[in-house]
């Protein structure tokens, strides 16, 4: 029963069938050798299912930078194929899934299909918008959409009811009489490689970019149990205790012989099953003598969480910075703190940068300039205190140029079949008069 695997995302693919595809940046590095005891799995569940029936299988390491194919993960993964006129709402989210997985999200965060209409319908018109308003909402009726994706969660706290005295309600009523769908990525955009914070950070130029605040992988949280067995007869007695746990066929053990003769165990499961595997282990006295059980890092997914730190590769001046911002931006005007000691002509090295409502994020970070939407007064005096300034945009406005940046990778993705818009109508309710 000892057998070896490849483990992406902290979870196991299976080979039992032939296939092949090449990793994206969200799929981690391989893990120990392990044995479970059943090779039902589900990876990338978005875009495709793979479900064998629980057996005990073998499984072999795989070298780095090798490939396994299947026509039904190749389907999903490369063509997204539509039809000439239209593709489906499932269709459409699936693609939207994997430019930006919504398990990137933050927990707090209300992400995903929000409303769904009753009656199926093709999707051929897509609009784009920071904040969905009374005025995005008239838009998108005027153009026939099908489909709204708001950056910003329109439905976030629940309702009770649905009446015409609350405006996001009145939205939520009118987008259902309308069949037209909503759906809202928020942080899982901020997270992504290459999703608003990278083009936040990108308007400063190029420089060395690390993540704030490092996105792990997602699935529930694992914990590793090691003991010892005296001899591979009761490690025997011990596996076949635990596989009949629900849940054991996430299970991964490895076994290695230690100086007495016996059997030292590494054994990992879900959360959901430790009760049960720990009342197992501790009912033999050999084995809850030497019981340690640790909680697992779920593996960093490269290039994702909330906020950026660049090392500019040319510095530039205070003053250069801003007009490199309202530039980027498109704004005329930007609300600057300079830090202590700090002038216009003083050089920016480091920037930290985190879309809306920054602060929890940036707060802290040693740089030398600071790029958010909004922030206190008590936290912009915090960070010019430390000799950091600060540009301020207004909370959207940090974010809704990534719009039409989003709007090109869609529509590379969909191809003819459906147009994509950025809504006309969206706009910060902030201006400076």
């Amino acid at each position: 029963m000892f057998t070896r695997c490849r483990e992406f995302s902290g979870k196991l693919l299976h080979l039992s069938c032939s296939i092949s595809f090449k990793t994206s940046r969200f799929l981690c590095s391989p893990q120990l050798s392990t044995v479970h005891f059943s090779s039902s799995h589900s990876f990338l569940a978005s875009l495709f299912a793979y479900s064998p029936g629980p057996r005990l299988s073998f499984q072999h390491l795989l070298p780095s930078g090798s490939s396994f194919r299947s026509d039904k993960v190749i389907r999903n993964l490369t063509g997204f194929p539509h039809s000439a006129g239209h593709m489906d709402l499932q269709g459409v989210l699936g693609v939207l899934e994997h430019l930006a997985p919504l398990s990137l999200a933050e927990s707090w965060d209300n992400v995903g299909l929000l409303v769904e209409p009753s009656k199926p319908r093709p999707v051929k018109t897509i609009l784009l918008t920071n904040d969905l308003t009374t005025t995005v909402m008239d838009e998108a009726v005027a153009m026939n959409c099908d489909l709204i994706v708001s950056y910003h969660p329109p439905l976030f706290r629940p309702f009770k009811r649905l009446l015409q005295k609350d405006w996001k309600q009145r939205l939520t009523i009118r987008a259902i009489e309308g069949g037209i769908a909503i759906f809202s990525p928020h942080t899982s955009w901020d997270s992504v490689e290459g999703g608003v914070n990278d083009w936040l950070v990108g308007g400063m130029g190029s420089g060395q970019v690390s993540v704030l605040s490092q996105a792990h992988s997602c699935g529930p949280q694992r914990h590793r149990l090691e003991f010892s067995s005296i001899n591979k007869e009761e490690l025997n007695s011990l596996l076949e205790q635990l596989r009949h746990i629900e849940g054991s066929e996430t299970f991964q053990c490895s076994t290695t012989r230690n100086e007495s003769g016996g059997q030292q165990v590494n054994l990992t499961c879900n959360s959901s099953a430790l009760t049960a595997a720990v009342q197992i282990l501790v009912s033999n006295t050999h084995a809850s003598k030497s019981l340690n059980i640790t909680q697992v890092q779920k593996p960093p997914l490269l290039g994702c969480g909330q906020g950026r730190l660049s090392v500019l590769d040319k510095p530039v001046s205070v003053s250069t910075a801003v007009q490199k911002m309202k530039t980027h931006l498109g704004l005329p005007h930007l609300r600057l703190a300079l830090g202590d000691q700090q002038t216009l002509d003083s050089m920016v090295k480091t920037v930290a940068v985190c879309a809306g409502s920054g602060a929890s994020v940036i707060q802290g970070v040693k740089a030398d300039l600071y790029i958010t939407g909004e922030m206190s007064h008590h936290e912009v005096l915090d960070a010019a205190s430390q000799g950091t300034s600060v540009i301020l945009s207004e909370h959207s406005n940090s974010e809704r140029g990534f719009l039409t940046v989003f709007r090109d990778r869609l529509t590379a993705r969909l191809g003819d079949a459906v147009t994509v818009s950025v809504s006309q109508r969206d706009r910060d309710p902030l201006q400076v008069i």
